[in-house]
């Protein structure tokens, strides 16, 4: 069962002196100052188009950025979290500046959302307007922590609403079981938006929901009030720390305000509720509290009042004078520039010797790039059990060899999985993360929030940040597998940028394309067209140092007549068709792309200028598939190089099927392939 924490007294009227309740008032001062002050921008057209005011949470937000460690600690704030930002200690000028969405804004440049506080070389971090999803990346940086025997913690703040995000609850089940230092705090104003807490959970308290939760401890305190809320911080960080186990703190706020500025919250709070929750006002609580104590006089707190509203006026002057964002600058910071190979600059070889499979060049690649980097590791489901290695044991031996330090099992949640990773990747620029992101490709959705976060860190950080990851996913059918065990996703994702995505289809590819991804900055979606794992046709010999570059699809057979564009599965039924128009005289080239994003767009056109006649095929429906974008690309590059219309070749527009009898009807295959390459060489 969860521990129910009583704060220790680190902070009270007798022990705390008189320099640190002024400065805490200086801090909550200017903060209201600014957050009062942010509407008026809009008004006025300047910026701060999106304002969530955090008037009634000013003591937790104190208290969240006072416990902040520079150098040691981590800190994820949410939308609301400008006064934690400014109490971990932002300045006036760059809370503006990301309020008005400059170009020196230091958590985007501009490139996010106001009111998403950020300073990434602090580790204060940029995170996502996807609400409390940054849980999961605070503890994939607590994991880093604990297997780097590192002196700090990760912080996540979030309103107790988002806590009913199933995310939230696979982050905190995570730290529990693995037992690592996270501070989750809840900050309770009992509305998520215009929806009552009583809407969200059966518990009056959210952090109630966990109490069954082992290795976990459960602090409450008063958002509100100043001394609670520091002791209740205070303490949780030393029980992080100390004890190595993630803490919650349900802080009790108010919202004095509307949710944000589009919001109205006179549609949903009487006038009573209202001026109920003005009355519970933190700033003015803390007011009295000095003046009560004689720590100040009123006049004192005027004088401070005014020092702060000089500051607040020279950073808003400083803040407009500032430049805006680049129009030029959108395409920077997309995705990292890879690692380029330099042995095989076009990622082709002609070694011969001994053929290995598609599956022992992923594990012996991985085995190797473990052994050069000892800041790689991997994870996921089912994949580091005794002498078992994922659901197919391409990771097999990989735990014996490297310990479950670096190779271990995470549990059946995906959002878990890959989030984690990206949190775990945030600790060290070196360190490189492999997920087998779902036992087979098609369990992957759950996932999708935390692959369209790895997607657009870089971008949305301004280049601060990129998620090193390589997501590994078994992908595709011909095995009998049906729903959720035969699908292609790659139609459905390469409209996502920010991602690279490969899928080879011999052993050799897969290896270079697997060091090469591993080698690279930013995140990589790897397809592994399962069906190939153990097949004949796509063994080859691997040279030790084999890579391949992305974007440089590869010629797996000459030609003069026709051009095959395809990757993964089909093209080994593409060059069994070739082979069959070889022997009546016809001749086919076939390129494997082997990248689908980025996509070789040169070899492409150039193969066209020799045959003026192209035929897409891959596994993926024709309905929406990668094959769609090529016919684009070539209508557009290439269209006076063609004597005949491009035509594609997929499965039907419907899911794969289970029976044997299904699937063949659904998939491409060499039959079909053919009669689609017997048409276009009639055309």
């Amino acid at each position: 069962m969860a521990k129910v924490i009583k704060p220790k007294k680190k902070f009270t009227l007798k022990n705390t002196d008189k320099n640190t309740f002024k400065m805490w008032y200086e801090v909550l001062s200017l903060g209201r100052m600014i957050d009062n002050r942010a509407p008026n921008y809009l008004k006025q057209a300047i910026g701060w188009s999106y304002h969530a005011p955090y008037a009634g949470h000013d003591a937790i937000q104190l208290a969240i950025g006072q416990a902040f460690s520079l150098g040691d600690d981590h800190l994820f704030p949410y939308y609301r979290d400008m006064m934690t930002a400014l109490s971990a200690g932002l300045s006036a000028e760059e809370i503006i500046l990301n309020g008005i969405s400059k170009g020196t804004d230091l958590a985007s440049g501009g490139r996010h959302m106001s009111n998403h506080f950020a300073k990434p070389e602090w580790n204060i971090h940029n995170v996502s307007s996807c609400t409390g999803n940054h849980v999961l990346h605070a503890v994939g940086v607590a994991r880093a922590m604990k297997r780097y025997e590192h002196q700090g913690v990760a912080i996540s703040s979030q309103g107790e609403s988002s806590v009913s995000e199933g995310y939230c609850y696979e982050a905190i089940n995570g730290a529990s079981n693995e037992k690592l230092p996270v501070i989750f705090v809840f900050q309770d104003n009992g509305y998520g938006i215009s929806v009552p807490k009583e809407d969200q959970t059966a518990n009056e308290f959210v952090a109630d929901n966990f109490t069954g939760f082992l290795n976990l401890h459960i602090i409450h305190c008063d958002g509100k009030d100043v001394l609670d809320s520091m002791n209740a911080m205070a303490t949780a960080r030393e029980i992080a720390l100390e004890k190595g186990e993630p803490v919650i703190v349900h802080a009790k706020c108010v919202r004095i305000h509307s949710h944000s500025n589009s919001d109205k919250h006179e549609l949903y709070r009487d006038e009573k509720e209202r001026a109920d929750a003005l009355k519970q006002d933190p700033l003015e609580a803390y007011k009295k509290f000095l003046i009560k104590n004689n720590l100040f006089s009123a006049k004192e707190l005027e004088e401070i009042d005014a020092q702060k509203k000089d500051e607040m006026l020279e950073a808003h002057k400083a803040a407009m004078k500032a430049p805006n964002p680049d129009p030029e600058s959108i395409y920077d910071f997309v995705i990292p520039e890879p690692y380029t190979p330099s042995a095989y600059p076009d990622g082709v070889h002609t070694q011969e010797g001994e053929e290995i499979k598609f599956i022992d060049a992923l594990n012996g690649t991985l085995k190797e790039q473990f052994r050069e980097n000892p800041n790689t590791f991997i994870w996921g489901q089912d994949m580091a059990n005794k002498d078992k290695g994922g659901i197919f044991n391409v990771s097999k031996g990989m735990q014996q060899e490297f310990g479950k330090e670096r190779v271990f099992n995470g549990p059946i949640a995906e959002d878990y999985i890959l989030g984690t990773a990206n949190g775990f990747s945030r600790f060290r620029d070196d360190i490189r993360v492999v997920v087998e992101g779902a036992e087979f490709a098609d369990y992957f959705w759950p996932a999708m929030e935390q692959y369209i976060e790895c997607s657009h860190d870089y971008w949305r950080s301004n280049g601060a940040f990129a998620p090193n990851i390589l997501i590994r996913l078994a992908s595709g059918g011909y095995i009998g597998g049906g729903l959720y065990h035969s699908q292609n996703l790659e139609g459905n994702l390469l409209g996502i940028p920010g991602v690279r995505i490969v899928c080879p289809s011999f052993a050799d590819d897969a290896a270079g394309l697997i060091r090469t991804a591993m080698k690279s900055k930013g995140p990589t979606l790897f397809l592994e067209p399962k069906s190939l794992y153990n097949a004949k046709q796509a063994m080859a010999h691997v040279p030790d140092d084999f890579e391949v570059p992305f974007g440089k699809a590869r010629v797996r057979k000459e030609g003069s007549d026709l051009t095959i564009v395809t990757y993964g599965n089909t093209v080994h039924h593409c060059l069994e068709a070739a082979g069959k128009l070889q022997e009546e005289g016809m001749s086919v080239e076939v390129l494997d792309l082997r990248s689908l994003s980025p996509i070789d767009e040169d070899s492409i056109i150039e193969s066209i200028s020799k045959t003026n006649r192209c035929l897409v095929v891959h596994e993926d429906k024709v309905f929406g598939g990668m094959g769609g974008e090529i016919v684009a690309l070539i209508n557009e590059k290439g269209f006076e190089l063609l004597d005949a219309p491009v035509k594609r070749v997929g499965s039907t527009f419907t899911p794969v099927g289970f029976n044997r009898i299904l699937e063949k009807a659904i998939l491409p295959n060499t039959d079909k392939i053919l009669s689609a390459m017997r048409d276009m060489l009639k055309y």
